[in-house]
């Protein structure tokens, strides 16, 4: 790997607060709820700061105190954050329901919420295009049709520079239909470097196949210059350059999945941005991954460049 310090990363998106139930069992019958918060690309954006990765992240909340602690929880894990207070729409919530030791459900309360009104004047274009890479997901296009734009408008500004982009599909059946999902993401596949997907987001893209090698040929045609598919348990499989390649899962004891899959991108563009191979970048995502999974919320459980080691089993990649 080489031991040049990677610059920074620009992420944009919607973050919420969180309410999460601490006891298992339905939520009316839960007496308290903790405060915090969550968002695809903020998780993104904590798990490459604690990798040692500087981040901008770009969003939108509310003039409430919601906001305040959207930004200042940001703000605190060492992210540089560009925090449009919007004062005509509130902060977004999410509510998380902890039904059983094994199931998770997340409840959004997003509509008309000022995540969803970012737009394209929302962005510093000489940010962005200062940026070694720009991550993008498509939860934001899903949003609205400004935050669409403000999406595209994005990707624009930093091809036009000549800087990475990345995309996490992350498909939100609450947000848009399948059909919908396909149209946006075949047109953002052709302008990345680097795009991520569970399998089933993947068929959405491309249609379905009996393997996840398959699914990532599939979106590297579609013209993604690199494709990795995330299996959960199961690990990820990745196409670069035409070799295929195939990591397992560490195995754990989940306590919370949420926010795995975006550890998991955070550990893969972190080792890219330095220069490693392809067999290091899905050792290092399986392994945040894993640990995100470990304790409660959606980016607590991010660890540490130097605590990586300590969870990395042994099972090796193939190719």
């Amino acid at each position: 790997m080489s031991d040049r310090q990677p610059r920074r990363v620009v992420t944009l998106g919607e973050t919420m607060a969180l309410m999460s139930s601490e006891t298992e069992g339905p939520l009316q019958h839960t007496r308290s709820l903790a405060l915090g918060i969550g968002g695809s690309e903020s998780n993104v954006a904590i798990a490459l700061t604690r990798l040692g990765t500087p981040v901008t992240w770009i969003g939108r909340v509310g003039e409430d105190s919601l906001g305040d602690l959207v930004l200042r929880e940001i703000r605190a894990e060492g992210v540089n954050v560009i925090g449009i207070r919007d004062p005509d729409a509130p902060t977004g919530m999410m509510v998380k329901e902890r039904r059983t030791s094994s199931e998770i459900r997340v409840w959004y309360y997003r509509r008309g919420n000022a995540g969803s009104r970012l737009s394209p004047a929302d962005l510093d274009p000489a940010i962005i295009a200062g940026a070694a890479l720009l991550h993008v997901t498509g939860i934001t296009p899903a949003l609205s049709p400004s935050a669409a734009e403000a999406t595209f408008e994005a990707i624009r500004i930093a091809k036009e520079a000549g800087v990475a982009v990345s995309f996490d599909l992350n498909f939100r059946a609450k947000l848009w239909s399948r059909a919908e999902a396909q149209q946006v993401y075949l047109r953002i596949l052709p302008e990345v470097d680097l795009v991520f997907a569970g399998d089933d987001e993947a068929s959405i893209a491309v249609g379905k196949a009996d393997a996840p090698t398959t699914l990532a040929h599939r979106l590297v045609d579609a013209g993604a210059g690199q494709a990795i598919v995330k299996l959960g348990e199961l690990g990820a499989v990745a196409v670069v350059e035409g070799v295929e390649y195939q990591r397992d899962a560490i195995r754990i004891r989940p306590t919370d999945t949420v926010g795995a899959g975006d550890g998991f991108v955070a550990g893969y563009l972190a080792d890219y941005l330095l220069g490693a191979d392809v067999p290091t970048r899905l050792t290092t995502a399986v392994s945040v991954g894993a640990y995100a999974c470990m304790v409660p919320g959606d980016w607590e459980g991010m660890p540490r460049r130097s605590e990586i080691a300590g969870l990395t089993a042994s099972e090796p990649v193939s190719r």
